[in-house]
């Protein structure tokens, strides 16, 4: 297995069985995370989700790394951030390898092409930390459930921390892939009802680096409006709030609104103080005994408070473990009853996977930007917790 940190290793010895098969060998739970490695900046998502997944694995199991007396072993295999080699990584992991359950991937777009492979080995796929709501939209299949949140769990919240009426003009700024167009129309979808009005949409290649002639065209939707006027940000992996910011938008009274992103990400956020918005995860947010171990374990371990998908790794390890644990078989037809309607606790708190889509249903947090000497990044102070309950979250497939 491929360590993204030797601090953080599977313990014990590590058999050739797959779990769940009819194998000769029984006494190993082999896992497979299939993500990308290389190829794109959103590497790093995968890195913090590799990491998360380990050390719930060691949280759930008291540092056992067993399942029902069965060793853990964990395979990793790199996507590329290429659909076609994603398909076949998945394809080996679980015919090859013999691996039940697989953990990815990380781009929305890839993880789409990986959606089909699950449905045709009949076997789980558990999606995380990919985004997009049509990953359990009408093409997923009932293989595919979901720990990360989703699209329309980000613009929900968004819209929340915004407080729209129908005073407020915005324009969007995402990027033209899945992830992006499938969180624009989420927003829009959550503003409706509230008088708001949605001025102009920009979509932008996934790694664009020059946004003059968007920017420009941002502003003209929005200058000469009356009330209040926001851009709003949905972007992966590249920094839209610095050219932004720095375009001067209060010239013509436009406010820039985001959601949270990774610490390095947050570093541009303090061009924008009091700036308010969703986050998914802010280490200081949630106050629950799982987060105050990680966050413990990760400053001891490696230095740092854990990160935005650190906590979205630990959560799919910790679902994995719990259906494991209550299952009576590995069977994947037992494996799906025993995870439709689950709940489990997570550093997020309690999330519960729908049993109609398969996704799980989670908190998100209203955040204010605050500057802090000493912080290499913008600190995401916590507003409220948004609950599920507060969201309508729609059904992206019917199960039955």
């Amino acid at each position: 297995m491929k360590r993204i940190f030797a601090t953080l290793t599977v313990a014990g010895a590590v058999a050739a069985a797959a779990f769940g098969t009819a194998s000769a060998q029984d006494d190993t739970a082999k896992i497979a995370l299939v993500h990308g490695l290389s190829g794109s900046p959103l590497e790093v998502y995968s890195k913090q989700t590799s990491t998360g997944f380990q050390l719930g694995l060691e949280y759930a199991t008291n540092g056992t790394m067993e399942i029902k007396g069965k060793k853990i072993e964990l395979i990793e295999k790199d996507t590329q951030f290429k659909p076609d080699i994603a398909r076949a990584a998945l394809a080996e992991a679980y015919g090859d390898d013999e691996a039940l359950i697989a953990v990815g991937g990380t781009s929305s777009g890839v993880t789409t092409a990986m959606l089909p492979v699950a449905e045709e080995y009949e076997k789980i796929l558990l999606v995380e930390p990919a985004v997009a709501d049509s990953l359990t939209g009408p093409d997923s299949n009932r293989y595919v459930f979901k720990t990360s949140r989703n699209s329309s769990m980000d613009m929900q919240a968004q819209a929340l921390a915004l407080a729209p009426d129908e005073n407020l003009h915005v324009a969007t700024l995402a990027q033209d892939y899945a992830f992006g167009r499938d969180g624009i129309a989420a927003f829009k979808k959550a503003l409706e009802g509230s008088g708001a009005t949605v001025e102009a949409e920009e979509y932008v290649p996934q790694q664009t680096t020059d946004f003059t002639a968007t920017i420009e065209r941002l502003f003209n939707a929005l200058k000469d409006k009356e009330g209040r006027k926001v851009i709003v940000i949905y972007v992966a992996g590249i920094d839209a709030m610095t050219p932004l910011a720095a375009a001067d938008p209060g010239r013509y009274g436009i406010e820039l609104s985001t959601g949270g992103n990774i610490l390095p990400a947050m570093a541009s956020y303090k061009k924008v103080p009091g700036m308010e918005g969703a986050i998914y995860y802010y280490y200081e947010s949630p106050k629950n005994e799982i987060n105050d171990w990680l966050v413990a374990e990760h400053e001891k371990r490696l230095g740092t408070p854990p990160d935005f998908f650190t906590a979205g790794g630990m959560a799919a390890a910790l679902a994995i473990v719990k259906a494991l644990e209550t299952a009576d078989e590995w069977d994947t037809e037992t494996l799906i009853s025993t995870m439709e309607g689950m709940s489990w606790e997570t550093p997020k708190g309690t999330m519960t996977f729908r049993p109609e889509d398969h996704q799980a249903l989670q908190s998100m947090y209203h955040f204010k930007i605050k500057v802090e000497d000493g912080v290499d990044w913008a600190v995401p102070e916590l507003v409220r917790e948004i609950k599920p309950d507060e969201m309508d979250i729609p059904v992206g497939r019917n199960n039955q």
